[in-house]
């Protein structure tokens, strides 16, 4: 097998699909408006969950969503604006909130999970990634006794539905568990299948394995349209000039709809902003990675460091900084750990999640460009999907059977 493959964005989305296409046996040449692996993959909290199969669209969530933004410094936001492409993916979003339509895309997700899990330990054991790879599961550790249980139906459908058993561990047991939290919390549910890793090492170890094998890496060239021959695309134009290519992947993550235009197709995607903290590891550091549910603040605590994440801002492509979203992390990890953060901060960040109002991804042929492939969309996943995703693609443009069924993924379901 043979061509040229463009494949637009250096993410992990991006990254995974020029691996797949590299050893499917096609020439690939990465491109980004930035520099290389800078976006949403950067810094976010690393973590490899299976676990995390149910959507954001479930039953009662635009109940809980709307109470949770009455809190003062709820960690969930909504820039009021007049944004009908907002407004349109928050409608889908509503009526994707039942349980039929919840169960559809948790099936979609769990495949897509799965299978890049069992890439990833693959990848581990062949290739020479140095990543910080860890299996040490996550936990979900809930304050509040009442939401504690509450979250023993959402158990009881995944280890039913989906083979992922979580063990619970009350009170006590959980500090036993985790010495690192404080006493007194309410519990914990524990997924032991999940991993986690320092995403911005995966990226760099990659990229130098991809770049040894041929991949063309070339960073701060913006794509501007799509250059077509009837249904194909012949070139791309970009701010370096004409690129010309056999395929092209679309992997831009939240960045996709300024393509929609030139694509000839509506990808409803919306920006959701989330933030994270980087800074040593605590002399207390946690062993496990957690979640503070009831607060949505994430901990990973890395080989090199330690990182608090999380929150969810529909703010539009707003690229601040503000010291109160920060500040929700560093609250929300003191009324669990007893060593919540330490100094010095070495990096504040912000990444723009690609969310789709289903949070399934987008993995198909663009509908007017028969040569053109999307690669978008993976909400909080990102990270999660990729070796999958990136396989896909491979697939796709090799012309080869599928190892999943990506009709879910498709962009015409729109």
């Amino acid at each position: 097998m043979s061509g040229n493959v463009i494949v637009i964005g250096s993410g992990i989305i991006g990254t995974a699909c020029a691996h797949y296409l590299n050893r499917a046996g096609f020439h690939v040449t990465i491109l980004d408006r930035g520099a290389f692996g800078q976006g949403c993959s950067h810094a976010n909290c690393g973590f490899v969950c299976p676990s995390h199969v149910l959507p954001l669209a479930e039953p009662g969530a635009i109940g809980k969503t709307l109470k949770a933004m009455l809190r003062p410094n709820s960690p969930f936001s909504i820039k009021p604006r007049l944004d009908l492409r907002l407004w349109d993916f928050l409608f889908r979003f509503a009526r994707r909130c039942n349980r039929t339509d919840m169960l559809e895309a948790a099936h979609a997700c769990h495949a897509l999970l799965h299978s890049s899990l069992t890439l990833y330990h693959d990848l581990m054991k062949t290739e020479p990634l140095d990543c910080e790879w860890q299996t040490r599961g996550l936990l979900f550790v809930y304050q509040k006794p009442s939401e504690m249980e509450h979250y023993a139906t959402a158990n009881e459908l995944l280890r039913d539905r989906f083979g992922l058993p979580a063990v619970r561990y009350d009170g006590p047991a959980l500090t036993q568990l985790e010495p690192a939290l404080k006493p007194g919390l309410a519990g914990g549910w524990y997924y032991k299948e999940d991993a986690h890793l320092r995403p911005d090492r995966l990226l760099t170890s990659w990229r130098r394995l991809l770049e040894s094998r041929g991949v063309v890496v070339r960073e701060n060239c913006d794509v501007k349209e799509f250059i077509r021959d009837n249904d194909r695309a012949r070139a791309l134009g970009t701010s370096q000039g004409e690129i010309v290519g056999d395929a092209f992947v679309v992997a831009t993550g939240a960045l996709t709809p300024l393509l929609n235009k030139t694509l000839g197709c509506r990808i409803p995607i919306q920006p959701g902003k989330g933030y994270s903290i980087t800074m040593p590891r605590p002399v207390r550091c946690p062993r496990i990675p957690m979640i503070f549910m009831e607060h949505k603040v994430a901990v990973t605590p890395m080989q090199s460091g330690y990182r608090l994440g999380s929150t969810m801002e529909f703010g539009g492509y707003d690229t601040s900084l503000p010291r109160r979203r920060l500040d929700l992390l560093r609250d929300g990890a003191r009324l669990y750990l007893h060593e919540p953060y330490c100094d010095p901060v070495e990096e504040e960040w912000y990444g723009w999640r690609p969310m789709t109002p289903d949070s399934k991804p987008i993995i198909d042929r663009a509908p007017a460009l028969s040569n053109v492939f999307l690669a978008a969309g993976h909400n909080m996943l990102g990270l999660s999907m990729a070796p999958a995703t990136g396989k896909l693609i491979a697939e796709m443009a090799a012309g080869t059977p599928l190892h999943i069924d990506a009709t879910p993924f498709s962009v015409r379901r729109f």
